[in-house]
């Protein structure tokens, strides 16, 4: 008999190379309740835009995709079928902590226990897949880290809002439940970049064209956090290896250090300054990489 590992592997190698498939796998885990269905919101919401991209699309399609994408996208497809198999009675015991996650989340559906699920296997994929990763272009491993960045600031503005948003902490529980639709506002990189594959233009003009909100959203609210962010994240997620990527407080997944002052290209405005204020933080990095890259974090 097969145990629940072996058939949710073979379940996600049957919709490998189908793009409409893998995404129906993904939406066929959240129909089997009514407690469960609108978890699915932010998920598939991420999975569309992917898919539009053509990330998901297979090395045999005419346009292929990202080995890396897909690969991480394997990842949590695999995590949520096992978890459901052995919920419903399958041989075989979990494979992976993050498998244990969703076997929580399923048997208590609740928003804290959907986010350490999701992200558990998501930090997984990444970790697993930096060599992958490694291979895409700048701009895509830029996207990488915004990704990552993102979905774990959501997950604290939902279980540790003052660490995410300060004084305006009470925010984070109603804006980060992922089964409301303004969790988009948060993990939708449509408004962020470009919707091709491969992206054609630079990383600094990728940056320099974020959506005025999304910039505000990462280099006001998240950069200032992300050291506290990820070490927070890792014991969460029971994955010590999550600060290791971070470089000194800068993204640092498939990012070599002589590529950080990148990272500074967005951090423009006076409006970023107030909102790291009025959240109880101030500004790391420099506007323009000059003198010392990083400023320490002043509560």
């Amino acid at each position: 008999m097969t145990d629940a590992a072996s058939h949710a592997e073979q379940q996600v190698a049957l919709a490998r190379n189908r793009v409409a498939d893998r995404f129906a796998l993904a939406r066929d885990f959240y129909l089997v309740s009514d407690a469960i269905r609108p978890y699915g919101n932010a998920e598939l919401s991420f999975t569309r835009w992917s898919r539009a991209r053509g990330v998901l699309s297979p090395e045999s399609a005419d346009a292929p995709g990202s080995p890396w994408w897909r690969a991480v996208n394997d990842r949590l497809l695999r995590d949520k079928v096992e978890a459901r198999l052995l919920t419903d009675g399958a041989t075989g015991t979990a494979s992976a902590r993050s498998v244990e996650f969703w076997l929580d989340f399923i048997r208590t559906p609740a928003p804290g226990l959907w986010y350490r699920a999701h992200n558990a296997s998501i930090v997984a994929g990444y970790l697993q897949h930096e060599e992958l990763a490694a291979t895409e272009l700048q701009v895509e491993r830029f996207m990488m880290n915004v990704a990552l960045l993102r979905v774990l600031f959501t997950h604290a503005m939902l279980v540790r809002p003052r660490l995410a948003l300060g004084p305006l902490a009470a925010l984070g529980p109603l804006l980060a439940d992922p089964r409301r639709r303004t969790v988009r506002m948060f993990l939708d990189l449509g408004r962020s970049f470009p919707s091709e594959y491969p992206v054609a233009a630079p990383v600094e003009e990728a940056i320099r064209d974020e959506h005025a909100l999304a910039r505000l959203l990462d280099y006001g609210l998240i950069a200032p956090r992300l050291p506290a962010l990820y070490a927070y994240s890792a014991v969460s997620l029971e994955e010590p290896r999550l600060t290791s990527l971070l470089d000194d407080g800068i993204p640092a997944y498939a990012w070599p250090s002589s590529d950080r002052a990148i990272w500074y290209t967005g951090n423009t405005g006076p409006h970023l300054r107030l909102v790291a204020r009025a959240t109880g933080v101030r500004l790391r990095w420099e506007s323009r990489p000059s003198g010392r890259f990083l400023h320490r974090m002043r509560r």
